[in-house]
């Protein structure tokens, strides 16, 4: 069995971790019906983690516009969690960026990818 299937557990938020991944989400967190959730690399607490999958499942329901998700997204950390949250949403982009100590998510909600960190 492979390390991937390992770490995914049915009817459970599937959570496909890399090596360099820290705090990872729970896998006991349930997933959203009819949703795929990969986090592909973390450096956040669990529950903030959740958070930002739900936020994002409730901006992709909302909006069809990727930069109005993003900014959905981004909006909605600034006012629970403090300014300067940065938030990109796409199919197909590269990043590097720096963020502060335990603020930083990627992941796929589908086949759509999710970049949210605080810098600043």
């Amino acid at each position: 069995m492979s390390d991937d299937a390992k770490k995914s557990v049915p009817g459970a938020l599937s959570a496909q971790l890399k090596s360099d991944d820290r705090k990872p989400l729970p896998a006991s967190a349930a997933a959203p019906a009819g949703k795929r959730v990969v986090i592909k690399s973390a450096d956040m607490f669990g529950d903030m983690q959740k958070e930002a999958v739900d936020i994002a499942i409730a901006a992709f329901e909302k909006h069809s516009v990727e930069k109005d998700v993003a900014e959905s997204i981004k909006k909605e950390f600034d006012k629970k969690h403090g300014p300067t949250w940065h938030c990109i949403v796409g199919r197909n982009f590269g990043s590097y960026v720096t963020h502060e100590t335990n603020h930083f998510v990627y992941f796929y909600l589908d086949q759509k990818a999710v970049l949210l960190f605080k810098s600043g």
